[in-house]
């Protein structure tokens, strides 16, 4: 009976042990949109695109890209109505949040695909890649 205890002990250690260290990372691709680089962002940026910050608003408000447009993901706010008032759905839109940990912009551009949107760029490595390539 005592190694049945130490054998669910050490089972109950090992897997939770394993959760510590382990981070979900976002998709590399998403159905209906295109995945696009840091550096292809700047260009895409430079060139007017509209970009979406779908992080929290005290986020946005530390650091955002400029002239991003801010739609959280975890708002009421985040509709397709207002998603409407920054890029037509048979417009280009890019989404972005803190990079490959993090999946708001993941949700958000399956949802958008939901609405209709069609044209959309998923900047995956988002404002942690901008920081790092210093723009």
């Amino acid at each position: 009976m005592r190694n049945y205890f130490l054998v669910l002990f050490f089972l109950y250690v090992f897997s939770t042990a394993q959760n510590l260290g382990a981070e979900e990372f976002a998709p590399e691709q998403i159905i209906g949109a295109r995945t696009i680089s840091t550096g292809i962002a700047k260009i895409l940026l430079d060139r007017d695109y509209p970009f979406v910050d779908v992080r929290s608003k005290s986020d946005f408000d530390k650091g955002h890209l400029p002239g991003a447009h801010h739609l959280s993901i975890r708002s009421d706010d985040f509709t397709a109505e207002n998603l409407g008032k920054i890029a037509a759905k048979d417009a280009a839109v890019i989404f972005y949040c803190n990079g490959i940990a993090c999946l708001g912009s993941a949700m958000a551009i399956e949802q958008a695909v939901l609405w209709g949107w069609n044209k959309v760029f998923y900047y995956r490595e988002g404002y942690k890649g901008w920081q790092a390539a210093k723009y």
